[in-house]
């Protein structure tokens, strides 16, 4: 199920000017639409190339909370998102029934929100700054993420040990299996491998669709565990 099929920019911006000076949407800005075809998609990249910035404004723009959460969450301790979601046309199939954004700069603001607000029932019953960061994130997605839901994760690898970042590819599985749909900015070659997934590669080049041993993160990372001590080696090197 995809609850959104399609990003478009609105015209009346400064391409000057941030965040419309940035790869991802100068690419928006040429190709006039980006399409949404599988129930997961990956934004693959280097840092800066724009992908926290529009997976940031997808979700603000679906009316989830610029720090993370559902959307009935309405804490802000720093207002830092751009206001990119202003111009952005998001095409949509039907509303989705759950929902949530999961970003891991912001997630301890989560968490305290959470704690002040939730029903942590919803949340595995135990607080999540009781739990380690990776815990934590992973508590939400097994408890809180119920199906038939839109969730955008922003780098979520960065809370997790490669073991968990398995046992969340076994989550988004069963998620999907019940009509859900991800949109998932990471840099990790794990979650990567998700089957059956578009994988949308950010560069100064602008975005392009690659498979997943096309992507620099795959080719790094494949090379380097290859090859360890002659890369370290390599890299240490006078």
């Amino acid at each position: 199920m995809n609850y959104i099929k399609s990003i478009c920019l609105k015209p009346g911006y400064d391409p000057g000017r941030y965040p419309f000076n940035i790869p991802a949407v100068r690419h928006l800005e040429k190709a006039g639409r980006l399409t949404l075809e599988k129930p997961v998609t990956f934004f693959v990249g280097e840092n800066g190339t724009g992908k926290s910035t529009l997976i940031e404004a997808i979700a603000v723009a679906m009316g989830f909370n610029g720090e993370g959460g559902s959307r009935d969450f309405s804490f802000s301790t720093q207002d830092t998102h751009s206001q990119l979601f202003h111009h952005l046309t998001v095409g949509k199939t039907v509303r989705p029934t759950d929902g949530f954004f999961l970003r891991a700069e912001s997630f301890y603001n989560t968490a305290s929100y959470l704690e002040e607000n939730g029903n942590m029932s919803r949340y595995g019953g135990v607080s999540l700054h009781k739990r380690s960061h990776g815990e934590a994130f992973l508590a939400l997605a097994m408890h809180r993420f119920e199906g038939e839901g839109l969730y955008i994760l922003d780098e979520p690898e960065s809370a997790l040990s490669p073991q968990r970042l398995m046992s969340l590819l076994v989550i988004i599985h069963e998620l999907v299996k019940n009509d859900s749909q991800f949109i998932i900015a990471t840099h990790s070659p794990i979650l990567m491998a998700y089957p059956n997934a578009d994988i949308l590669e950010f560069s100064e080049q602008g975005i392009q669709k690659v498979s997943y041993r096309e992507t620099e993160h795959y080719k790094i990372t494949k090379q380097f565990i290859d090859m360890p001590e002659r890369m370290v080696s390599y890299l240490l090197s006078d």
